[in-house]
């Protein structure tokens, strides 16, 4: 029951999560960071979801930091094709 009324007043578990991943691409505002910091507060699984997308949000940054040539060529798109057309034929 407590946990409804809270949803109702704050957040529900889907929209803290999509103002987690907003949040990791830009700026939010106040209100959108103040219900979610509640929202954290009392659910412990989006505060789970949380870590884990700081964690994997790292070993993102980190990877595409990693890799020097970052640009992509016509052989990169051409086998990215085939690939795709292989795995639609299966």
């Amino acid at each position: 029951m407590l946990r409804k009324f809270i949803h109702i007043l704050f957040l529900s578990c889907s929209k803290a999560t999509m103002l987690m991943e907003k949040r990791n691409a830009q700026a939010i505002s106040r209100k959108e960071d103040w219900q979610l910091s509640l929202h954290l507060k009392i659910c412990k699984w989006c505060r789970a979801y949380e870590e884990k997308l700081k964690i994997l949000d790292d070993i993102l940054k980190r990877k595409l930091f990693r890799k020097e040539n970052t640009e992509i060529n016509d052989s990169d798109i051409e086998g990215f094709k085939d690939k795709i057309i292989e795995k639609l034929d299966l």
